[in-house]
């Protein structure tokens, strides 16, 4: 699809040497402490109240008791901490799924989950995992069922808590949460388009869906939730792009450079990114 394919400003000790066999003419291999052979270590460690020194065992004997302390200790160490690059607070989404009531509390418990398993992916990976989490996890239904308005942008938890929600809602749940698994707001859009919706023959209505950019000239892979498979701008032409945001700039459709700040220029914008940001969300 042509009108996606332009970037998008993307910018241990060595065990012990054998002694000379020749000393005792047995050929056993002998150890410091004493010049004890393996086999007189054995034997001293045979009588009563005789025990060697640990340089008189064998170095697999030494290498087990060492692996046992270094295994006791792994075990003991705490849970690695997020990683750096992971922007979400656990507590105050935590908090605020409380505060919202409905499935709130349920939906904060499974994204962290699967935050925490994305933190392991690489970017790919985590574009499925989100778009999936949220395309099976919300009900699509309109504005005026959920909020009793014509248009509200959820934010994400507002999203999770009544457990459905339009086109936006999906488009800025997955935003957020990808931002969330560390990937760079420069790599994301979110797209209002004009879809043709049932074919060459359909209809052609509004819709927003989240496009991702791997690099500065890389074509974009577009997370919908009319279609669940990523797939690359070039295999959607039922989308016509209209205009393009993300938290750091707005653009006349996805080219170009950007035409202002989106915070200013988007009511609604601004409101769910201070949501968002309440909510745990970078």
């Amino acid at each position: 699809m042509a009108q996606f394919l332009h970037p998008i400003g993307v910018h241990g000790t060595p065990p012990p040497q054998a002694a000379d066999s020749g000393d005792d003419n047995t050929g056993r291999e002998r150890f410091p402490c004493g010049h004890l052979s393996v086999h007189d270590a054995y034997l001293m460690n045979g009588r009563r109240g005789v025990r060697p020194c640990p340089e008189q065992w064998p170095h697999r004997f030494r290498w087990r008791r060492f692996a046992a302390v270094l295994l006791s200790l792994l075990l003991t160490l705490p849970p690695a901490p997020p990683p750096l690059w992971a922007t979400w607070d656990a507590g105050l989404m935590l908090a605020a799924a409380r505060q919202a009531g409905g499935d709130g509390v349920a939906g904060v418990t499974a994204l962290q989950s699967m935050l925490d398993s994305a933190a392991r992916l690489d970017e790919a990976a985590k574009l499925q995992l989100v778009n999936d989490f949220f395309n099976r996890r919300i009900l699509f239904r309109d504005d005026r069922e959920i909020w009793g308005q014509t248009d509200h942008w959820a934010s994400p938890l507002e999203t999770l808590s009544r457990g459905a929600g339009d086109c936006e809602d999906y488009a800025i749940a997955k935003y957020f949460t990808l931002l969330a698994t560390g990937v760079a707001a420069a790599k994301l859009r979110l797209v209002y388009v004009r879809a043709q919706v049932g074919g060459p023959q359909g209809v052609t209505q509004a819709h927003m869906v989240l496009a991702y950019y791997a690099g500065q000239n890389a074509e974009p892979v577009i997370l919908d939730n009319l279609i669940s498979e990523l797939r690359p701008a070039s295999r959607r032409p039922d989308l016509v792009p209209v205009f393009s945001f993300n938290s750091e700039g707005l653009w006349q459709g996805v080219t170009g450079a950007a035409s202002g700040d989106p915070a200013a220029r988007l009511s609604r914008w601004r409101e769910v990114l201070a949501k968002a940001r309440a909510e745990g969300f970078q």
